[in-house]
């Protein structure tokens, strides 16, 4: 028996190489001389740089940079082969960076990541890939392109750095002064967000408020990124405020592709193949995969829908084992999950579930492992 794990992390406690070492301690339990291959996995949020450092042999690079407020931290990207970079936004401007009480995206910025930016730039390298998941910020990209040299000036000419409530007040862009080495750069956004910049789907009303936005901060906020938009769309005469997945990572991803002409793919699909995932799941007679919490958007461009469609063009199953189930988790079924499991086994507080988030997941596991051992034993007795 040959049994792939290939879970997304579960954020905030579990990483996809934790989640892989808890089901190697079960699955013998249930299934004792089961061949077992881990696959460390991310959609181009959390966890993305590590899964490509290793899988292609690279190394990591720590600078000082700065956090979502503001404050001085060391953050690291990872270094490839031919020249590639790969910067994870959460790294240096992701929500697990600042604490629930500092979540306010009218003060947070993306200056951070630029600064990630900057410095893969200084050091030579031809190609970067940008990770998008998990930000805390709704400035637009603004941030992130202040540190690339973007001056951004309100109506008395004074500096902008790039922050939520800054958007409003930018009158004019100057280019001038931006990095040399922009225009001989190739830069490739790995994402698995399909919304526009502005609107009921964009980053405002989808993604704020979860980042600490109340109804009348988020009116704030999309009333500044469509004054934003408009000046951007005039100084790079690129019309891409309506365009898909645009709106990821707080609008970082309109910035990207109006100053730095980013092209973006979808981060599962890409990491899937550098993985080689279709031939290493070849005999594989099931699959584990999962992530923290499964919705509506689990089916578009996350781990659990880009490893499940894989697996469903090679007919092998793939069950799910997840923190939580939100409205319209059932949509997951049509890319070829066969079930789910939760790791919660009884009423609980999220601080608890996260405090015992190993114990959880590996009795959820055993739980899964358990039912596709009956299932094989029932298929078995009436086959004969």
């Amino acid at each position: 028996m040959k049994i792939i794990f290939a879970s997304d992390s579960f954020k905030g406690s579990l990483s996809s190489e934790k989640i892989s070492e808890l089901l190697e301690e079960v699955t013998p339990k249930v299934f004792p001389h089961a061949e077992m291959v881990s696959l460390a996995v991310a959609d181009g949020g959390e966890g993305t740089m590590s899964v490509l450092v290793k899988a292609l042999d690279g190394s990591e690079r720590k600078i000082i940079s700065e956090n979502p407020l503001g404050k001085p931290i060391e953050a690291s990207y990872g270094l490839l082969s031919n020249q590639t970079a790969i910067i994870e936004m959460a790294r240096a401007s992701g929500l697990p960076l600042i604490n629930n009480k500092e979540r306010h995206p009218m003060k947070t910025s993306s200056y951070g990541t630029g600064l990630l930016i900057r410095d893969a730039l200084d050091n030579k390298v031809n190609h970067i890939l940008i990770a998008l998941g998990g930000s805390a910020t709704n400035d637009g990209g603004m941030g992130a392109m202040s540190a690339l040299g973007i001056r951004f000036l309100d109506k008395n000419g004074q500096l902008l750095k790039g922050t939520g409530e800054e958007l409003e007040q930018v009158y004019a862009i100057d280019v001038s002064n931006s990095h040399p080495r922009i225009k001989d750069v190739q830069f490739t956004i790995l994402s698995d967000v399909t919304n526009p910049l502005l609107g009921k789907n964009g980053a405002t009303y989808t993604f704020s408020k979860q980042k600490g936005a109340d109804d009348n901060m988020m009116r704030t906020l999309e009333i500044g990124m469509t004054h934003f938009s408009q000046l951007v769309e005039q100084v790079s005469h690129k019309q891409l405020a309506k365009k898909e997945g645009v709106g990821a990572a707080g609008g970082l991803a309109f910035s990207l592709m109006a100053f730095l002409n980013a092209e973006m793919t979808s981060g599962i699909e890409t990491i899937l193949d550098v993985l080689t995932f279709d031939e290493k799941i070849k005999d594989a007679d099931f699959i584990i995969t999962g992530e923290g919490q499964l919705d509506s958007q689990s089916a578009f461009g996350k781990v659990i829908s880009g490893v499940a469609k894989r697996a469903k063009k090679q007919d092998i199953p793939v069950f799910a084992i997840v923190g939580s189930l939100l409205d319209h988790y059932e949509m997951i079924y049509d890319c070829g999950v066969s079930s789910i499991i939760t790791t919660i086994n009884k009423p609980m507080h999220l601080d608890e579930a996260l405090q015992n988030s190993e114990s959880l997941y590996q009795d959820a596991a055993y739980r899964l492992l358990a039912t596709i051992r009956t299932g094989m034993f029932i298929h078995q007795k009436y086959k004969n």
